[in-house]
């Protein structure tokens, strides 16, 4: 699905929300490999689950064509800096939600991306008869925690020892959801 760009102005720093492109793909690929590295709170470790460049093209393809998908970007200086993506689900008694998630390069936490971002894919959403948006987040990310709490999320349930990360610890995921019923 596609949306209308908009342009934001946070802390200084001017970025583009819009909908992903063929030609983001390469810059798609190697952003995702480095906040893979730069955070623990992705489910991946750098360089697990890698998408090339082709693999991003085949998802901004399917995201485009796909009413119940969404691919959006933020872009700062003509240069991908995070996305976020919303995927439906084909089956008729998921078909009234989607599962989201993001990812943003760590220099630009703190400029409101990932508020835009959300903001973005909640009024899609909202203005597509989805119903339902889902997304896992670690326990300890208490910033996203309240961002989501925030826009409307509500925590549905935990995943206990769900995760190992780079600690040796075991560590929770939290399940979220926005219902507008």
């Amino acid at each position: 699905m596609i949306i209308n760009q908009k342009t934001f102005n946070v802390n200084g720093t001017c970025y583009t929300v819009r909908a992903a492109i063929k030609k983001d793909a390469k810059y798609l690929s190697e952003i995702r490999l480095q906040i893979d590295g730069e955070t623990q709170n992705l489910d991946r470790e750098k360089g697990e689950a890698f998408i090339d460049a082709p693999g991003f093209e085949k998802l901004i393809k399917t995201d485009t064509e796909n009413k119940r998908n969404l691919f959006i970007v933020a872009v700062v200086n003509d240069r991908v800096v995070g996305f976020s993506r919303c995927e439906g689900n084909l089956l008729k008694r998921f078909a009234h939600k989607v599962e989201f998630g993001i990812c943003i390069l760590k220099d630009y936490w703190g400029f409101g991306i990932g508020t835009n971002l959300l903001k973005e894919s909640i009024a899609w959403a909202d203005s597509n008869g989805i119903k339902k948006i889902i997304l896992n987040v670690l326990e300890t990310n208490d910033t996203a925690i309240n961002l989501y709490k925030k826009l409307g999320f509500k925590i549905e349930g935990i995943l206990e020892n769900d995760k190992i990360l780079s600690d040796g610890q075991y560590y929770n995921t939290v399940v979220m959801g926005r219902f507008n019923g």
